[in-house]
Order: C-alpha cells, then structure tokens, then sequence
C-alpha cells in the first residue's frame, strides 16, 4: 500500500497475471460494469460459499456443537453468515463486529487477561460502541466554527423532529454518542433514510454515496418485528447477516430490498442503543414501518468519527438535515 502526496491509497493488485491471462485485463475505476464482471464476482462469491460450508460442516463433525464463534475477514461476509442456517447444522453464531485485522487488538488483550494472566471470564460484547465521544460543548463549538445555524433540542423533541425528517423523504445525518468499532455504522456514526420510498436509493447515490446501482443499503429493524420482515430470526446486532425479506414486507422495503429480496439488516434492540432505538421507534410511531434505512456516515472516505468531519460531509453533500449531539441542523436554514 502507498500514500499519495495527495492522500490517495495506491493498493497493490489483490490478482495474479495468471487471472489477467485467463479473464483479460481488469475493470478500471468508474468504468462500465460488464456482464464479465457480474460473472466474475458471482463466481467468487459462490466458489466461497461452497468452501466455507464445507469447512463448517467439517468443523461441526468434529465438535458437534450448534454455536459457532466466527472471527477473521471472512466473517465479514455477510452473506455466507445468512446462510450457515440452512447449509450447516449450526443454530447460532456469534460474529465479532471487527472481524478484520482491527479486531487483532481486542483478541491480544482477552488472550493476556484470559490465558496469560489466567483472569476469569466476566464480560459479553453486546454492542460495538466502543470509539470516541463528544459532549455538547465540543459540538456546538464545531458548530459555530462552521458558521452553521442550528437548533438544540430536548431528547424526545429530537427524536421526533428527526422521525418527521425521514417520514417526509429527507436524508438525515445521525451522528450520536460513540463511535462503532468496526466495519459497520450501526446507528451512532449513520446516514438514515426511508425504507419504503421506491426513489431513496437513488436520491442517496445522486448526493451522497455515488456507488454502483446494485450496492444495497441496510435496513435497521427493531429486534421483536425481526421475523414479521424476515425469513429467519438469528440476531444480527452487528449488520452480518442477509436474510430473505418476506414476499408480503418488500413493497414496504423497497429501498433496502436487493434484487435477490433479500437485506443486511441490523436488529436494534433497547439496551443495546437506546436512542436508535427510540428513533425507528418514533418513525414506526409515525409510518407503521418499524425499519429505517441506515449506511455509513460518509462521502467515499472513512466513517466521520469527529463532529467536524460530520458536519464537513453534511456541509459539501446534499444531506438534508444533520442530527448531532442535542442539535439539529437543516440544509434549508444555511
């Protein structure tokens, strides 16, 4: 990997010239997505797919235990994690959030604590908000640095302002409390939508995220209502796990309904982040749908972790309304 003067990652190539002789050159950047393409991948996909169960069904002739504890790069891969269900005889997974190389931290830590030290086992990972956080007072001050009018509101004024802001069609940038640790916004560090509107992911790629046509966005969904939406009711708290939308709940989704009716859904339960929670709570108050639209607070760069970084996306995009801290921003006002 290279740095550019400009700050632009140079990545080696992740292929061997045996690949480029057999399928021919690679896809530039921005280019046309072709049929080759689309073959290419859904090939990689499915040849990972058949490895994969093989060697959990091989790992479960062996322990012939139903929990499976998955970490590493490819236990990002959402869509295998959906399927282990139905492919496997394993009944329940627990995934950590940060299964990449970020997560080599935290497993250094609990093997010195646990195997070194020999300390007793007394903690369960139930969120992933363990970055940093930002009082008020920073954020106001970041705020009016940026020259920006705004409003501070009490909790639930909040929540119900911004619930009316997406039950209207309006993007939203939701930036609250900690920062997720790992790959995934999961409602602290979020971009949130409505889920029913036919037009929102392309309103969503028109201003914000610019990506390819078939990237789907998730759906956040209150815990309880998960198998009223969704063929299988295994958690995923960590957005791991693709699930089939019910035929009757599509229509309803159909801006986090990918073109296999299927979603990436976070299920978001009360103790776990009480304010998202309260928030799709409010939008289901308000719509009947008990499921907001979530992608990650960004623009084509990392997730923004500080207010500054928040308020300079929702500055240079065409984000409607910015919800940070105690303060709601509108676009129409600045």
């Amino acid at each position: 990997m290279q740095i550019l003067s400009d700050g632009t990652v140079c990545l080696a190539p992740h292929f061997s010239d045996a690949m480029i002789r057999m399928f021919g050159e690679p896809r530039q950047p921005h280019s046309e997505i072709t049929q080759r393409d689309m073959d290419l991948a859904y090939a990689m996909q499915h040849r990972f797919e058949e490895i994969g169960f093989q060697l959990l069904n091989d790992l479960y002739r062996q322990v012939r235990e139903e929990d499976i504890v998955i970490a590493g790069g490819c236990a990002l891969n959402s869509v295998l994690n959906g399927k282990i269900f139905a492919e496997t005889p394993f009944r329940h997974t627990w995934i950590q959030p940060a299964a990449g190389d970020e997560g080599l931290a935290i497993g250094a830590a609990l093997h010195t604590y646990h195997s070194v030290l020999k300390q007793p086992r007394q903690c369960f990972m139930k969120h992933s908000y363990l970055g940093p956080c930002f009082d008020d007072v920073r954020i106001e001050s970041d705020l009016k640095a940026a020259g920006l009018r705004y409003s501070k509101l009490n909790r639930q004024s909040l929540l119900d302002e911004v619930a009316n802001q997406i039950a209207e069609g309006n993007v939203v940038g939701w930036f609250q409390g900690r920062m997720e640790w790992g790959p995934r916004a999961l409602g602290n560090r979020s971009i949130v939508a409505h889920p029913g509107r036919p037009d929102m992911k392309d309103i969503l790629n028109a201003r914000i995220k610019h990506r390819e046509w078939f990237r789907p966005f998730a759906p956040s969904i209150m815990a309880e209502y998960q198998h009223e939406y969704f063929e299988h009711d295994h958690p995923s708290p960590f957005m791991l796990h693709v699930y089939k939308i019910r035929p009757e709940k599509r229509e309803q989704l159909c801006a986090v309904n990918h073109v296999d009716d299927t979603g990436r859904l976070q299920t978001v339960s009360r103790d776990e982040n009480p304010l998202y929670y309260d928030l799709i709570k409010a939008f289901h108050r308000k719509t009947g749908i008990p499921v907001i639209l979530n992608t990650s607070f960004n623009e084509n760069e990392p997730i923004v972790c500080a207010p500054a970084e928040a308020i300079d996306c929702f500055k240079r995009t065409r984000m409607d309304v910015l919800a940070i801290g105690s303060y709601l921003v509108k676009k129409s006002e600045n």
